[in-house]
Order: structure tokens, then sequence, then C-alpha cells
């Protein structure tokens, strides 16, 4: 305190403000005899991490036992905006269940990257002379990238892995598995992982989600899909802590309107985050209300993580009856192959030339009796669309054969990589949203739209339409093609043309 020889500053007499320490909404369902918080704290304690209050209350949850000393909650999530702290909480958990309890351990994360730095905030404790006990612990690491991984002597160990469809397959006897930026967890990814714990030799069994709210371009479902299930209530032995604002703020709020909220969604307000910086990153995002809400709020629209590709509003408010002369500047095709090669479906898009798209499905069949007729159907198209863009393996490229012997012009067929995918399936849902895309009632379209999930593609976050077992993504996939190729080609095929 202050003297009266001391003259004291404002900032002195006025304490700093600090986010909201408790959940603003939370779920717990087990039996808890007592928690092991306390010892892992005092161990965080001791490698200089102070948990703050918030990171305090999760520990709690996270090693709350049973009678039987076993975790009372076998499943954990924690959704709260980037920066708050997450890791910070478990950095503290990890060491305390590796070092003292003996664990397995599996990390696991959405990049690279982001499982290596995991490992290396970690390994430093177990390589810190300051830390002898734990470095007396090793038994051996492995830095090798993407296959980091600590063993001790005390039988526990932790891997670190980089999510892909495949991952985790052959990894066994795991007690715990972290799903960090759970937000990108794919139904595949979870699949790959999640049968690791069934095998576990002490019986003790545990799952920790963490991330922040999937935006609309996410892949991943799972972690909503998750969370929504545990906070309507009815699971058992689970437990959920969530910082979450519950509705969007206004497009035309100020910072002033929406502290309050920010104050409420970032417990580590006052502690590593500032009212000043914060107030930039709104600024920064000014026009992108939303992308804030998810960034800074916590914010969980609708569609965010949704299993749904296309959202079902977004689609009924852009059919049209038919596609009628204004669409008439310039045409394109998309055809889809199956990923058995054994049927395909053909787009059409027309465009008004004022950056109005219009797609529908021209025609779909089977490959059993070849796909020379295809192509010559296509062929006899070359006058009047700029292009087709042609997606598929195998068959597909039996079909480009048979259009280079026809002599189709330079330009006109194009054969679609990954990265092509990709955009197409973002644009056509981007360009539905801002109401630049229509569509034709087609029934089929209809309930491939109405159906399709986000399919996975590479490692980076891409997506494409994908089908689920009764129901076919190849229509919606063949129109996303069609109006990629329609806004990217530069052919003009009332020009006349170099033969290929």
């Amino acid at each position: 305190m202050p003297t009266s020889k001391q003259p004291s500053s404002r900032s002195s007499r006025v304490a700093v403000r600090k986010g909201r320490q408790e959940p603003r909404r939370s779920y717990r369902e087990g039996e808890v005899a007592y928690t092991e918080a306390d010892d892992a704290i005092a161990l965080g304690e001791d490698l200089g991490i102070s948990p703050f209050p918030w990171q305090r209350g999760i520990l709690a949850d996270w090693c709350a036992c049973n009678g039987d000393g076993k975790p009372s909650y076998v499943t954990c999530g924690l959704d709260v905006p980037r920066q708050n702290g997450k890791n910070a909480a478990l950095e503290v958990y990890e060491p305390y269940r590796l070092a003292v309890c003996g664990w397995h351990i599996l990390h696991t994360a959405h990049r690279v990257k982001t499982a290596k730095k995991a490992f290396n905030r970690l390994v430093k404790y177990f390589t810190d002379e300051r830390h002898p006990e734990l470095m007396e612990l090793v038994e051996r690491i492995r830095r090798t990238n993407g296959e980091e991984a600590i063993y001790l002597k005390n039988g526990g160990s932790i891997e670190f892995i980089a999510r892909t469809n495949g991952t985790a397959r052959g990894f066994d006897d795991i007690q715990l598995v972290v799903y960090d930026e759970a937000q990108e967890l794919t139904d595949t990814q979870y699949d790959a992982i999640a049968y690791t714990l069934s095998a576990s030799s002490t019986g003790e069994r545990q799952i920790i989600y963490m991330g922040t709210p999937p935006n609309e371009r996410s892949a991943g479902t799972v972690f909503a899909r998750v969370r929504k299930s545990i906070l309507e209530g009815g699971m058992r032995r689970m437990c959920w802590a969530s910082w979450a604002t519950p509705k969007l703020p206004p497009r035309d709020c100020t910072f002033a309107d929406i502290l309050d909220e920010i104050y409420e969604s970032n417990p580590s307000m006052g502690y590593v985050l500032d009212e000043s910086y914060t107030e930039s990153e709104f600024a920064g995002a000014k026009g992108n209300i939303s992308g804030f809400a998810h960034e800074r709020l916590d914010w969980w629209s609708e569609e965010a993580g949704a299993s749904r590709a296309i959202p079902a509003k977004v689609w009924a408010s852009s059919a049209i009856e038919a596609i009628g002369g204004g669409y008439a500047r310039k045409t394109a095709f998309g055809l889809r192959f199956s990923p058995d090669g054994r049927s395909w479906v053909l787009a059409g898009c027309k465009s008004d030339g004022r950056g109005r798209y219009a797609v529908e499905v021209v025609d779909a069949g089977t490959t059993d009796g070849g796909v020379k007729a295809l192509a010559v159907a296509l062929y006899e198209r070359r006058q009047r669309a700029s292009a087709v863009a042609v997606d598929g393996i195998g068959v597909a490229d039996a079909l480009c054969e048979h259009l280079s012997d026809l002599k189709a012009p330079r330009g006109y067929v194009v054969r679609t990589r990954s990265q092509d995918a990709i955009s197409a399936a973002s644009l056509l849902l981007d360009m539905l949203k801002d109401g630049k895309c229509r569509h034709t009632s087609q029934p089929a379209l209809d309930d491939s739209a109405g159906n399709a999930v986000k399919r996975p593609i590479g490692t980076r976050g891409g997506w494409g339409y994908g089908s689920d077992e009764k129901h076919d993504a190849a229509p919606i996939e063949a129109c996303a093609l069609a109006l990629w190729a329609c806004k990217t080609s530069r052919r003009n095929p009332k020009r006349k043309q170099r033969l290929q």
C-alpha cells in the first residue's frame, strides 16, 4: 500500500478488470470422490507455471476421481477464445499424468507444427537441469519430425502426432487422448484415434477436446457435435466448460457495445489479454463481426461444424424455376465421376456477365458401356461452352483421351487437381451465401446439396462435398465444378480455336 510519502498512481488505486473465471456454460456428470488438482498444480508451480483461477477450475475437473480412483469424467471438453491459455492448463496436466501417474498419452493436433510446438513446450521440463527429478525419469526422447515422443522409466509415455485419416492405427494401451485444435477433427480422424483407448491396461481412460468454434469453412464436425450432445445433458461421465457468447453481436456494434461480452467470454482478460489490443483486433475486423465473434467471443453459429456442408436456408433461398435468357453470356460444364468410376453426373453453369451465375444438373449416367459416347457429347458442346472441368480417377483419364483423339480445342477440357476441387467447393458455398449463384430445383440436386457433408481433402484443412451412405454428393460436386470452370475459364468458344 502506498504511504503518505509515496504518491500513488491511478493504476495502483484502480483494480485491473479481469475476465469471467467461471464458464458461461458448463456440464458435469459423474461421481467425484476427490480431485488430484492440488497435486497437479503443485507440480506445475514447481515448473514455473501458476494457473489462473479459471485454469485451476478446469484442472479440478480433469483431475477429478471416483471412489475407484478412476477419472470421474471420461470425456472432457473446453472451448474458449484463442490466446486465453488453453494449452497452459494442458501444460500442467500432461506432466502430472506422465511423471506422477505413468500414463500413456497420445497428443494429437491438426497440424504437424502445432504438435511439434506442444512437444517443445513439454520436453523442456524433462531436459532442464533445474528439474532434476524429471530429468532422472527420462528413459529416452524421440525427436523425429512428426513422431516426437517422451518415454519415462516409470512406464509413462507421451507421443505427439498430427491427425490424418490413418493416424493412431497401431497405438495401443493409451490412457489419455488429447484432441488439440479439436475444431478441425473429422469423423474419419476420430475413428482412427478414439478406439486406441479400448485396450487401456489400467482401465483408466480419458479424452480431452480443446479448441475454438469451427467456422463455416472447417471440415471438422466432431467437436461441435460432441459439445452439443454434452451441453444438452443426458450423457454420463462427461464434463464441458464453455465461455461462448450466446448470440452474434449486431453488425453495426461498437467496441464499447460489446466490451462486457469480451470480458464474459475471455477469462484471461486482465491477465494476458488487454482491452487496447483487443480493441485493435475489433478495428481490424470491422465489417466482419462474425469473424471477430468466432475468434474473440467463442461464438458458435448454427452452421459452424455442422455436418451439412450447405445450410438448408442458403440452398432454399437460392432456388429458381429455370435458367432464363438472362444467363446467356457464358456457359461451362462440370463432370464428376463417382469414386469407383461406375457413374457420372454432368452439370452446367451459365453467367449473365455481371457476376451472377446459375447451375443445374444436365445429365447423368453409368460407364457400363464405356465413356466414348459421353466424350462425343461433350465434344459437340465445344462451340457453345467455354470449358468442361473433369474430376475423377481411372475412367476420367479414358474420357480425356477420347476428347484428345476428337481434337477438342485447347483449353476446353480441364483436368482438375485436388486444389481445384477445394476451390470449387468453397466458391460455390460462398457465392450461394452472397446471393451470386442460383440453382434450379431438381430432386436429385436438392437431395445432394441438402445432405452433402464436408469431405476433407489433403492435410491443410481443404474440403470438398462428400456423400454419406444414403445420399450422393456427385450432383452438387458437378455443379461446383461447372461454376468454377465458368468463372475461371478464359476460353471464348465463339473465337476461332487452336486444336490440341
